[in-house]
């Protein structure tokens, strides 16, 4: 079953990719004139796609929709990537969301609880819809924060990372670390973006931080995927750590997220040694959700 198109949120993507495209990286020559825009103009995009200015025009402004044939030229145009494009499609009604869109905030299945328990040397959470953090381990508590002490309904990663100091200090990369949670949140958003919950979250963090405000409306999207994760720990010094993501597959809006650091590492014997300091938490102290 197709979603219902959101043909205003088409229509800022579209614009918001148009903006950021240098006419050299569409093949195009930049005249002497100076440009009234940044990025291509909406005629330019219109002739590469080989359809009329007056039917792009309409596009942007939230009044047509589009065949699949067009948005792919689009995302060709464009230069969308995967993530871009799947994103495009799902605005457009051209594809179901992974999972229908929720107000509420999700339980944590058990059996991803019970993993995160087992982990000793990996800090691990549970992220579901809006990036709402639904679990974490004693080892994501030490190394993060005490994710306990911050009241459920703002339990949320990317309010976490916007504000809280501790969480800005911790990452040595925060901006790049930033602006990626922002495009994991705008890719998640496509499930139902008209959720009243998101909606409360975009806009109490556009009010508060200028750059969240920034990069929401660039429209740039990400899926969640492997890569590296520069800290600097109050106690276990520099690390450097590998995240993993995997989806649950009793609930595929839970997304188990784990870092680690290869055996034999500097990062993985601090690692160790932050570990070593962790007292067992009663039962039910992580992830409480």
């Amino acid at each position: 079953m197709r979603r219902e198109p959101s043909l205003d949120e088409l229509g800022a993507f579209l614009k918001a990719r148009r903006a950021q495209l240098r006419p050299a990286e569409a093949g195009l020559r930049d005249g002497a004139a100076p440009r009234r825009v940044p990025g291509l103009r909406r005629e330019e995009v219109a002739r590469l796609a080989v359809i009329s200015t007056d039917y792009y025009t309409r596009l942007e402004q939230g009044r047509v929709q589009a065949s699949e044939a067009v948005l792919d030229a689009l995302a060709h145009v464009l230069r969308l990537g995967g993530d871009q494009r799947e994103y495009l499609l799902t605005l457009a009604g051209k594809t179901a969301p992974p999972t229908a869109g929720r107000s509420a905030r999700q339980e944590v299945q058990p059996q991803m609880r019970h993993l995160l328990d087992d982990l000793t040397l990996t800090a691990g959470f549970v992220i579901g819809h809006n990036t709402d953090l639904l679990a974490w381990n004693a080892m994501a508590a030490a190394l993060v924060m005490d994710f306990g002490r911050v009241p459920e309904r703002e339990r949320n990663y990317v309010r976490l990372v916007f504000t809280e100091p501790a969480i800005r200090v911790l990452y040595r990369d925060w901006e790049a670390m930033a602006r990626l949670a922002v495009s994991h949140l705008r890719m998640d958003s496509r499930r139902n973006p008209h959720d009243p919950r998101l909606t409360a979250l975009v806009e109490e963090l556009s009010a508060l931080d200028p750059q969240f405000r920034l990069w929401w409306t660039s429209h740039d999207v990400a899926v969640r995927a492997g890569g590296t994760r520069l800290l600097r720990h109050r106690v276990a010094g520099d690390l450097a750590l590998e995240r993993s993501t995997f989806m649950c597959a009793e609930d595929p809006g839970q997304q188990l997220v784990v870092w680690t650091a290869d055996p034999g590492s500097q990062s993985y014997e601090a690692l160790r040694c932050l570990a070593s300091t962790i007292e067992t938490a009663p039962e039910g102290l992580h992830g409480a959700a």
